[in-house]
């Protein structure tokens, strides 16, 4: 299963590669963000690659979903997580799938609703970095073994703020961004939650909050920080909101929960 979604997710990035800085296709533009054509056809492409292998999986993804909604077995996928970046030719943007199964255990949280993630993929095209992970199997850059950060001084450390497409949930980033900014060595907003998630895995960054991160941004994220040895804390949104959290994660010592959740969305 990581072999099928590691060469899905390559063959995406080269897709990303090839177009990268180019004339790009806009398919709808907002106020924070930007959806491209090859959003889409990326998207595709990883499903094709997934359903020939386990038709009988779901596939749960940013641009469309096709499947059982309770199937078993779901693959999480965001073919281009960065978009914005990657249309302004910044090269910050990555590749995600993970595979969650039902009923196997708790769950990595109450808001995967009794799904487990069995194994995460973030690919960075630009840098040509896989990162993977597997549950109880370790997580990886390139094949070789990765760690979070022990750094547990938050004037040593580097913590990345993410920021949402929704007022509410900017205004609280921007509270949360204010508590750290004059205590942390640097705060840092990167554009890519699966690239902040795998830099938290492998020591780069020592935290990564953000306000109303949807599933396919963080579930391969997630489990390359546990199975690095970091912690991840995901609060889910309300029902009429699925797939979204609060996301605070750390390299397991750093301890910001004070500060996440002082501006938590009010229920």
């Amino acid at each position: 299963m990581l072999e099928t979604a590691v060469t899905a997710a390559r063959e995406a990035g080269r897709v990303l590669a090839k177009h990268f800085g180019g004339d790009l296709e806009v398919q709808r533009a907002e106020k924070h963000d930007v959806k491209l054509e090859l959003d889409l056809r990326c998207q595709r492409l990883i499903e094709e690659r997934l359903a020939a292998a386990f038709p009988e999986h779901a596939i749960v993804g940013e641009e469309e979903s096709r499947g059982a909604p309770d199937a078993e077995w779901r693959w999480i996928v965001d073919p281009l997580d960065g978009t914005v970046n990657y249309s302004h030719a910044i090269p910050h943007y990555a590749v995600s799938i993970a595979l969650q199964r039902r009923g196997d255990g708790p769950g990595d949280h109450a808001g995967y609703a009794g799904y487990a993630t069995q194994l995460g993929v973030v690919f960075d095209p630009a840098r040509d970095e896989m990162f993977t992970a597997t549950r109880g199997g370790g997580a990886f850059l390139n094949a070789r073994p990765i760690r979070a950060a022990r750094r547990a001084a938050l004037d040593e450390c580097i913590v990345s703020v993410g920021f949402s497409k929704s007022g509410v949930s900017i205004d609280q980033g921007i509270r949360l961004y204010s508590s750290l900014v004059r205590r942390a060595r640097k705060i840092r907003t990167m554009g890519s939650a699966a690239l902040d998630l795998a830099y938290v895995a492998s020591g780069r960054l020592d935290a990564y909050l953000e306000y109303k991160v949807r599933l396919w941004d963080l579930a391969a994220g997630a489990l390359l920080v546990r199975e690095a040895g970091g912690a991840v804390d995901l609060r889910p949104a309300p029902a009429s909101d699925p797939h979204t959290y609060s996301s605070l994660t750390t390299n397991g010592v750093l301890d910001l929960r004070a500060e996440f959740e002082t501006n938590l969305p009010k229920p």
